[in-house]
């Protein structure tokens, strides 16, 4: 019974860390993986799914007895590791320097083509 807990208490800790960590708002761990599916390596979303799958059965009394606990517990540490592992400050930092080097790459086209249009007329 404490190691369904265990596994109940993990699922949750799972779910809160993908709150923080990706921002996703979602209730149950299945919604929150599915919505969070291209930010987390593939490895990690399927240990993830393999959690979700287990969401449902974890709080059915007979079911329960199904699971393969010792691999959830592996499943749940690896997701939560990866997602404590995530530096929030550290990923707005790269989120902001793409953005400036698109807009640096977008200046330096138009300047490129400007330059062709004066000198196909002429001007240059």
């Amino acid at each position: 019974m404490s190691q369904t807990t265990d596994i109940q208490s993990q699922i949750a800790q799972t779910v809160q860390l993908l709150r923080e960590k990706l921002g996703v708002k979602d209730q149950t761990l299945t919604a929150s993986v599915r919505k969070a599916k291209r930010r987390l390596p593939r490895r990690i979303y399927k240990q993830a799914l393999m959690l979700a799958g287990a969401e449902q059965m974890a709080s059915h009394p007979k079911l329960r007895l199904v699971l393969d606990t010792p691999k959830l517990a592996k499943a749940s540490e690896e997701v939560q590791t990866h997602l404590s592992g995530i530096n929030l400050a550290d990923r707005r930092w790269g989120w902001f320097l793409n953005f400036l080097g698109a807009l640096a790459l977008g200046f330096l086209a138009l300047a490129a083509l400007a330059v062709f249009v004066l000198r196909w007329r002429g001007f240059i």
